[in-house]
């Protein structure tokens, strides 16, 4: 807050906040934005979403036992609520704002919002911050709405941060003990994990679902059923180096290894960017999707520690122990990609992901077909091209079998999980006013 202050006596005015009760001014002004001025290259909704893009991927910059899909969640969450006090159109998330004057800059609100929740967040990158809300405000410093948009963003950050804060992400991860019956989840060669990850992750608040399980899928397949033995033999085949996947499948494997919400959040820019979309309109999206994947990832760590089902490269090299005569074991086998994430398969996080996003995406967005080139997030400059968001969807998930990393029945659940949450969050959060 102290920050903001410095930033709007630049500015050259400042008037103090009281509650949550915005006061009104007597001047008129437009909305940088949306009602006739010159629009900022980058929307602020855009830009503030590539600097926690940026800041995630920085290395040991997010918290080990913090899921970064909460930050992106509060901090869109915080960004929506403040835009949706001007604009009025939508119900709001969780913070309402009184008595804003609709001139208002919508740009500004966001902006503010999103750097107070980044600047509580991520303290080590406040001058970074800091400098770049200056350059934001600097460029709508001709706006007269510009101080009740700053004032709306303070407001909003912090009652969105206070609401966060004892959400459970704060807890320890729960000590593991790895199973050693055929079937049960184990460390994975060759990285052989000490614990596996996110233990905790089940018990945090979600951002929109009831509970954690309210969409928890049944048990995988019986490690002695047909449906078991054809995604065993399946994984074994394609997910292998110099296995019988073609070199455009064992790509994608590759391509897709990486954290797949940044994919999808690059993505919606991608769309919203195409559409020209209003501050307002992007804020919405922008929300809807994080939420949807933030949930999603609280749902999926629920299954993943509650059935706890082995990996691939454990269920191959143990396959003569599965009691299923139609597999057989490879005590040499890795998957394509090497490593494997450390927690248990079942669900697919990917597809979970991917199916929640896509749902989200073509429900606000009223289309699916779009002109994506997608650039991997751990094969720098490698871009694959796609006319669609289900096909962008589809192949996400389907690499985690080109990984060598997943089973097909953890996709088919995890897709229908993320269908799930995806079309829950579109149909009760932030929908029209009456």
């Amino acid at each position: 807050m102290r920050r903001t202050m410095l930033l709007l006596a630049l500015l050259g005015a400042f008037a103090p906040i009281t509650g949550g009760t915005l006061s009104a001014r007597s001047v008129v002004a437009r909305s940088h934005d949306d009602r006739g001025g010159s629009a900022p290259l980058v929307n602020p909704v855009v830009q503030w979403n590539r600097t926690l893009l940026a800041i995630v991927r920085t290395p040991k910059a997010q918290p080990a036992t913090v899921h970064p899909t909460r930050s992106f969640a509060i901090m869109h969450a915080a960004i929506y609520d403040a835009v949706n006090a001007i604009e009025k159109r939508h119900r709001p998330y969780k913070v309402r704002v009184r008595n804003v004057p609709p001139f208002a800059s919508q740009d500004a609100a966001a902006a503010v919002a999103a750097h107070d929740v980044l600047a509580a967040l991520y303290p080590q990158f406040l001058t970074t911050l800091d400098a770049q809300l200056q350059e934001s405000l600097t460029d709508l410093s001709r706006d007269e709405g510009v101080i009740e948009g700053i004032h709306v963003g303070q407001i909003v950050a912090a009652r969105t941060l206070e609401l966060r804060e004892n959400d459970g992400s704060g807890a320890q991860p729960i000590p593991y003990v790895f199973g050693n019956a055929a079937g049960d989840y184990q460390s994975t060669p060759p990285n052989f994990p000490a614990q596996p990850q996110f233990t905790h992750w089940s018990g945090v608040m979600p951002f929109a679902l009831p509970h954690a399980s309210f969409f928890r899928p049944g048990p995988p397949p019986e490690l002695t059923s047909d449906r078991y033995s054809d995604a065993l033999n399946e994984v074994k085949s394609l997910g292998t180096a110099n296995g019988t996947s073609t070199p455009d499948q064992a790509l994608a494997g590759r391509f897709w290894n990486g954290p797949i919400q940044n994919y999808w959040n690059e993505i919606a820019q991608t769309v919203t960017e195409a559409r020209h979309m209003r501050t307002a309109d992007r804020a919405r999206v922008f929300a809807l999707l994080n939420f949807a994947i933030a949930d999603g990832v609280i749902a999926f760590y629920d299954a993943k520690y509650t059935y706890n089902l082995w990996r691939p490269v454990t269920a191959v090299r143990a396959a003569d122990t599965d009691g299923n005569l139609d597999t057989a074991g490879d005590p040499t086998w890795l998957p394509e990609v090497g490593n494997t994430p450390p927690d248990p398969s079942f669900p697919g996080a990917h597809a979970v992901i991917s199916a929640a996003a896509l749902n989200v995406l073509a429900a606000t967005l009223k289309r699916d077909r779009f002109a994506l080139t997608v650039t991997s997030e751990v094969l720098p400059g490698v871009t694959r091209s796609f006319d669609s968001l289900s096909a962008a969807a589809h192949e996400a998930t389907l690499s985690r079998i080109f990984a060598g990393v997943h089973f097909r029945f953890d996709e088919t659940s995890g897709h229908r999980l993320g269908r799930r949450i995806g079309n829950f969050v579109v149909q009760n959060l932030l929908t029209r006013s009456e």
